[in-house]
């Protein structure tokens, strides 16, 4: 079992499904682990020819063998003895090898205090909190085209449970702030109760930022939106706030995004279903506007027909930007559906059956994640 605590590109990942190892990749980088699940979903490898087709791998691999020629079947008039090279199994031409299936988990790991060091731990979560409420004012929020939200103000809050922050931008607007810690999704439970408290202090926004979002959690804070009539903004943190005490607060970080909505079509056809991304919708802080934006910024993006809730299991998927399945058209030397690559390369998918619920998950080009999921029965209405 090989494991990579810091995975960059993914190389080990590749050699060790290269040379039928298991394997364990990460890295804090949301580019990183983009650029290596595009990387193994498009990998190809050489096939070994099995020694018995049968019994499969347990059966071992046809070796190439070299004369092993000694001085006694020199003198002797000996046929050389063959020497197998255990390191250099035979390839088959004909075939050629993909990457198995794996999954790609991003859920923070769970942290377990004693009863004595409960109140050290909250102590220290107000504590990095106000570190980010110091990185937030001095650094803003960076928008879709690398406009930053800027504030005038922007204080720590008494007397709330989920709202940790409130202030002004520089547009002029009233703005409340929620933080999840580096070992807590922005959950349902937390979006609820801040939205809750938001009602009595009405402000014109209402930001989430987290290292992680519960996909439940972001279908429950854009119904809320709507309810409540407040603005609700998705703001990424980035991996580096985990080590604050590290940096200096510069006005040019880019420790917090904002995370747009996925604008999705979800429409019932002939035979199934079917989904086009049409790209993200973006608040405009500025114009106090909702705009839309295009499929030219993802990456990737992937289609799950029947989500359970818990994981993506994706049965399509897609590289608009950077034309993976190109790529690895131009590796395979076979006759492929030059329709079908195409189609995996654009923003609408193919039709598929759907099950309870259907989820699309995005990435767009600076490696941040946003998902959304649609409630077929509720669809079909």
């Amino acid at each position: 079992l090989v494991l990579d605590i810091t995975c960059g590109s993914g190389t080990t990942a590749y050699v060790a499904e290269q040379w039928g190892r298991r394997w364990i990749t990460c890295d804090t980088s949301r580019v990183a682990v983009a650029i290596a699940r595009q990387r193994l979903l498009t990998a190809t490898y050489d096939y070994y020819r099995l020694a018995d087709v049968n019994k499969g791998i347990s059966g071992g691999f046809v070796y190439k063998t070299v004369p092993h020629v000694t001085l006694k079947s020199i003198a002797n008039n000996e046929p050389p003895a063959r020497e197998t090279l255990y390191d250099q199994p035979e390839t088959d031409t004909k075939r050629i090898r993909i990457t198995g299936p794996f999954t790609v988990e991003a859920l923070p790991a769970p942290v377990v205090f004693g009863i004595d060091e409960a109140a050290e731990a909250d102590t220290d979560d107000r504590a990095k909190m106000s570190d980010w409420r110091e990185q937030l004012l001095a650094t803003g929020i960076v928008g879709r085209n690398g406009e930053r939200v800027r504030f005038v103000r922007l204080e720590a809050m008494n007397g709330t449970k989920w709202l940790n922050a409130s202030g002004e931008t520089d547009a002029g607007k009233s703005a409340a702030v929620c933080f999840a810690n580096e070992s807590n999704l922005m959950d349902s439970r937390r979006i609820f109760g801040a939205f809750r408290e938001a009602a009595m202090l009405k402000p014109d926004v209402l930001i989430f930022a987290a290292f992680q979002f519960d996909p439940e959690g972001v279908q429950l804070m854009l119904q809320l939106e709507r309810m409540k009539e407040i603005t609700a903004l998705q703001v990424n943190m980035n991996a580096d706030l985990m080590t604050s005490d590290l940096r200096k607060k510069i006005r040019t970080d880019q420790s917090f995004w904002l995370v747009g909505q996925p604008d999705v079509d979800f429409v019932k056809v002939p035979g199934g279903y079917r989904v086009r991304v049409l790209g993200f919708d973006y608040y405009n802080m500025k114009t106090n506007k909702v705009e839309s934006g295009n499929a030219d910024r993802i990456a990737m993006w992937m289609l799950d027909p029947d989500y359970d809730g818990m994981n993506i299991n994706p049965s399509q998927v897609f590289f608009p930007m950077n034309d993976g399945w190109t790529k690895l058209k131009k590796t395979l030397r076979a006759e492929i559906d030059d329709e079908l690559l195409d189609v995996y390369s654009g923003n609408e998918s193919l039709v598929f059956e759907a099950g309870a619920r259907v989820a699309v998950k995005i990435i767009d080009d600076r490696g941040i994640e946003s998902m959304r999921i649609f409630d077929v029965e509720e669809a079909d209405r």
